[in-house]
């Protein structure tokens, strides 16, 4: 192609100006060379191999929109970080609130509480990672579902006192959305500072009009990563999936419900889907990451600094509470992939019981080695799942990893009531994990998630009566009947793999 092309403008210039098939040439020669820039690109710039092989793939048998996918979806955020999380420019000041929250958290690890001792590897990695200090003191409680949260939600909003933070994925302009606006308009009116942070994305529906009348209030509302492109902006874009609420920093909720009329069981028509779902109320300390966290979006969306005072960092103990808390988040300013880091450790802890439930399972291989690792060592493995899933395509990548859960003895439940939200993990019975992060690449890398790690037993039953309570309605899947299905089915859940680092 390129001496086909060099003798031809030798041969005449104007010719070779006037000739279609010379310019189809040199697109092809232009292309080619973009294509394996490209590819040197994915291969410098991507840790992952299976997710560099994926990227791969598509830029060179995907043409042109290949390029416009890894361009669009493939950078990767963790060298050009979004956003840095220190708060503080002082290098002392920071310093010595690290050696403060080591001292703090090494003091709680002397308990003579099982579950501390149970679960040390895991709190000492919170702890070096991310300084994500063990609290002690925090009174937890469970909630199933929108039907349970809200209520509670818009009790403890209506007490606030100073400030109420809130940070969401998707608050939609409906019923409960607009009752969450007029308590915080309210709330604003009062003196309280509101701040809210919403996702660009996830919660276009009031970027106008609702946004603006809380503006009028007082209450100030910022977008986080705003979207410019919507063609684009779909469940690939680096996202702010975290749900958080931190009220007069006493008081926090955490989990896996957004904000939205669809999550509330009660609220729908018969037809509608069952939403299930689980979230956490923590008041005490364990709300103190929390509103870090914040803090570090607030100062990222809104452009301002919001320093941390010591007024945001007050909460007490509650008395006659044993609950013992710590936070795990990561995202695309992390340095390393916390969450995933914390799923693994857990893992490797189990003695005698893993229960998970997730929304979407694309786990990848450290997951899925650990897993059955943990079921062929003798641990009970359950994995309960969404029978009824939103996405055909991310369906059939979450099946192909079941052969392998399978055979190491792993026990896989598809729910059939409505669709599974929640994200949970109870090992043991003396830890339990509550968040937004689902088992997939989108929330080890891509988004920014949250996790609240509680290591208590009477949490820890909680959420294993109602995982056991859940697999009531679900179906479990039989080893043999699953290796029978169909060639055609497998054959696409194979293909389906091969796009799993991105979906």
């Amino acid at each position: 192609m390129l001496e086909q092309l060099r003798y031809s403008i030798q041969a005449s210039p104007f010719d070779f100006l006037l000739d279609q098939e010379n310019w189809m040439t040199l697109g092809r020669l232009v292309y080619t060379v973009v294509v394996v820039l490209v590819c040197l690109r994915i291969i410098y710039d991507t840790r992952s191999t299976s997710k560099t092989l994926a990227y791969l793939l598509i830029a060179i048998f995907v043409p042109f929109l290949g390029i416009i996918i890894y361009f669009s979806f493939g950078i990767n955020y963790k060298k050009r970080r979004l956003y840095t999380k220190k708060l503080i420019e002082d290098e002392v000041f920071m310093s010595e609130l690290e050696q403060r929250v080591t001292a703090y958290s090494e003091q709680s690890l002397q308990s003579s509480s099982p579950e501390v001792k149970a679960n040390k590897e895991l709190i000492k990695l919170l702890l070096r990672d991310s300084f994500s200090p063990l609290t002690a003191g925090n009174k937890v409680k469970v909630l199933l579902n929108g039907e349970e949260k809200f209520p509670e939600v818009l009790e403890a909003l209506k007490l606030a006192k100073h400030h109420i933070h809130l940070e969401y994925y998707i608050i939609d302009n409906d019923r409960i959305g607009n009752q969450i606006k007029d308590v915080l308009i309210q709330k604003a009116k009062e003196g309280v500072q509101v701040r809210l942070i919403y996702d660009d994305y996830g919660s276009r529906s009031i970027r106008r009009k609702y946004v603006a009348e809380l503006a009028e209030a007082g209450v100030e509302a910022h977008p986080f990563h705003r979207v410019h492109f919507w063609l684009l902006a779909n469940r690939l874009n680096y996202r702010n999936h975290r749900k958080i609420i931190i009220i007069d920093a006493k008081t926090a909720f955490v989990g896996g419900l957004n904000i939205a009329d669809r999550y509330i069981n009660n609220l729908k028509k018969k037809q509608a889907l069952y939403w299930r779902d689980t979230h956490l109320r923590i008041d005490g300390p364990g709300i103190y990451y929390l509103q870090y966290l914040f803090f570090c979006d607030w100062n990222f969306c809104s452009g301002q600094f919001l320093h941390p005072e010591e007024h945001y960092f007050i909460a007490e103990p509650v008395k006659d509470a044993h609950c013992r808390v710590q936070i795990a988040a990561s995202g695309p300013d992390s340095p390393t992939s916390t969450i995933l880091f914390s799923l693994l450790q857990s893992i490797y802890l189990a003695q005698e019981e893993v229960l998970i439930t997730t929304p979407y399972f694309i786990p990848g291989e450290s997951i899925l080695n650990a897993l059955c690792v943990a079921a062929m060592g003798g641990v009970s493995v359950k994995l309960l799942v969404p029978g009824i899933a939103d996405s055909a395509l991310v369906n059939a990548a979450a099946w192909s990893y079941y052969d392998d859960l399978l055979l190491a003895g792993v026990e896989i439940y598809l729910y059939q009531k409505g669709f599974m939200h929640a994200k949970t993990m109870v090992i043991d019975g003396n830890m339990s994990m509550v968040g937004t992060a689902n088992m997939d690449n989108r929330s080890f890398e891509l988004n920014f998630e949250v996790n609240a790690v509680v290591y208590d037993k009477e949490i820890s039953q909680q959420l294993h009566n109602a995982f056991y309570l859940d697999l009531n309605d679900a179906k479990k899947i039989d080893p043999e009947e699953w290796r029978n299905r169909s060639r055609v089915k497998q054959l696409f859940e194979k293909l389906a793999r091969l796009l799993s680092p991105l979906l």
